[in-house]
Formats: C-alpha cells, structure tokens, sequence
C-alpha cells in the first residue's frame, strides 16, 4: 500500500519529501478508503454518498477538485485490493489526534445519511471502524446525531 501511495503522490500531486507530509497524504488516502467502504456496506453507491464523500474529503483536507478526484481514485483502488478495513483503520489511530478521530467518525455519519437511510451493515460497520479508532461510545453517538440531525 505504502509504495502505491507514494508513486501517486509523487506523480500526481507535488509536495515536500518530508515524512510528516507523507504521512498527511497517507491519511488522506486512509480516511477516503474509509468513507468508501461506508458507502459500499449496503451495497449501493448512491450520488448523495459520492459527493458527501468528495465533499468531506476536501473540506477536511482543504484539498482541489483534481486533487480530490486522484485522492478517491486510489482510495477506490486500494479498497477493492484490500483484504480488510483494518490497515486503513490502524494507520488513522495512529496518525489522527481523538479530536481528529471524532471528527472521521462523524465523516463516516455523513455519508451513511447521505442517500437518507441508515442501513444496518452501514452503522455495524461506524461503529467497528469507531471502535478501532478508539473513539468513546459516546463521542460516536454524538457524531451519529449530529450528521442525523444536520441531514434533516
């Protein structure tokens, strides 16, 4: 995964060697896998789910059109050859703050109220990812009623 990344970025969007900036990239990489695999856990990649996950990624990551196009092009890539959601998980743990994590949690609400149904594999799979990210139960939930209520 990392070596995929890195010829991405390195042919795609500039930016320094530094690793701090490597490891950005890989994040960004990381969480848009994880907006995606909410969006496919019912099986239905509805319009609404793919621009509130283009939508939460540039905001986010205060990331171009372009840049954010190439940003889900990988993340789709690298979701369809992953065995689990699990590395994508781990390196977010790693490498986001717990107000940063909250902040993926409540991503990932956004994008399940996107289409304007909640299926249950889309919250079984929140609250699996919230959980690998360490984010409290109650933080999850209070990230799950903001997205419901922004939504409506």
């Amino acid at each position: 995964m990392i070596r995929t990344i890195q010829e991405f970025f390195s042919a795609r969007i500039v930016y320094d060697d530094a690793p701090a900036d490597s490891l950005e990239k890989r994040l960004q990489l990381a969480t848009a896998a994880l907006l995606i695999e909410v969006s496919r856990a019912d099986f239905e990649l509805a319009d609404g789910e793919r621009y509130a996950i283009v939508r939460a990624l540039q905001k986010s990551f205060g990331l171009s059109a372009d840049e954010t196009r190439e940003l889900v092009a990988l993340a789709e890539i690298e979701v369809g050859q992953s065995i689990s959601l699990y590395q994508f998980a781990r390196l977010c743990d790693k490498g986001f703050t717990p107000e940063q994590k909250k902040h993926i949690v409540g991503l990932l609400w956004a994008v399940a109220f996107s289409d304007e149904r909640l299926d249950e594999g889309e919250e079984y799979l929140i609250r699996k990812i919230a959980k690998l990210l360490h984010v409290s139960h109650r933080d999850f939930i209070d990230e799950k009623l903001r997205a419901k209520t922004s939504k409506s």
